[in-house]
């Protein structure tokens, strides 16, 4: 299924090829925390950026593997290329603009990001 998204005020919009019911995680990190990202990582052949990337900016932390991209004008991260999955993509399913009919949300430990990294890599294969 193809998924429709963007940043809150449409300067970024893409799309993600998805299964019809979504496999979603929720990361207690401090930085998913704090901004309330769920978690959907898709290989990267999956995900298009339709418009908006002059309108990108990133920030790096910790290990600088993380790519957090976010809209320069509204602030919101529709996606960012994950330190889990570098060869993926973690698209916000919070900013899907086409709604899944159905989603299964698993918690992830992302405190102890170190002894559980491994359990998300499968994500970004084809």
């Amino acid at each position: 299924m193809i998924y429709q998204g963007s940043c809150h005020c449409g300067a970024i919009a893409f799309e993600v090829e998805a299964p019809k019911v979504l496999e979603i995680d929720r990361c207690n990190c401090s930085i998913c925390n704090k901004s309330g990202y769920l978690h959907l990582i898709v290989p990267l052949n999956k995900f298009q950026l339709l418009k908006g990337a002059d309108d990108l900016t990133t920030y790096t932390f910790n290990t600088g593997v993380a790519k957090h991209t976010f809209c320069q004008h509204c602030g919101v991260k529709p996606f960012y290329t994950p330190r889990s999955n570098p060869d993926g993509m973690d698209i916000n399913f919070n900013c899907l603009d086409t709604k899944a009919d159905r989603f299964d949300i698993t918690e992830f430990d992302g405190t102890e990001w170190e002894k559980h990294a491994h359990t998300l890599a499968h994500k970004s294969k084809i």
